[in-house]
């Protein structure tokens, strides 16, 4: 099993800028593409981005492009979300997720953690 930790979530303005991370546990994360993905309320969860297992590749949603962006330091097994020009429509619970399968679906989630931006 692997266990997934987000944290560095808040309250921002609107144009600000804040960095989440993504703690693995259990797995050495070098195995694993790691994705990170939202639900905002009310919505269904939306794909952000994903990185390769060796951090070489990247992509992200349509949404974040050229404001968002996902590094990892496979060392210490962490993963980051950084993300620039907040907007108030970017305020949603933020989850990583490990373990693609064939299928597409993620096998490893984390708790979850709050991103609201005010405007």
């Amino acid at each position: 099993q692997m266990q997934l930790v987000e944290s560095g979530g808040g309250l921002v303005t609107a144009g600000d800028s804040l960095r989440l991370s993504c703690a693995a546990s259990g797995r050495p994360l070098s195995y694993y593409n790691v994705a990170w993905f939202r639900r905002a309320p009310g919505k269904e969860r939306e794909y952000v981005g994903d990185i390769s297992p060796g951090g070489d590749t990247t992509t992200y949603a349509d949404p974040v492009k050229g404001r968002f962006s996902i590094s990892r330091n496979n060392a210490d097994q962490t993963v980051y979300l950084q993300m620039s020009n907040l907007r108030p429509d970017d305020t949603a619970v933020y989850y990583c997720a490990a373990g693609k399968d064939i299928g597409g679906e993620y096998t490893f989630w984390g708790q979850g953690t709050q991103v609201t931006v005010s405007s």
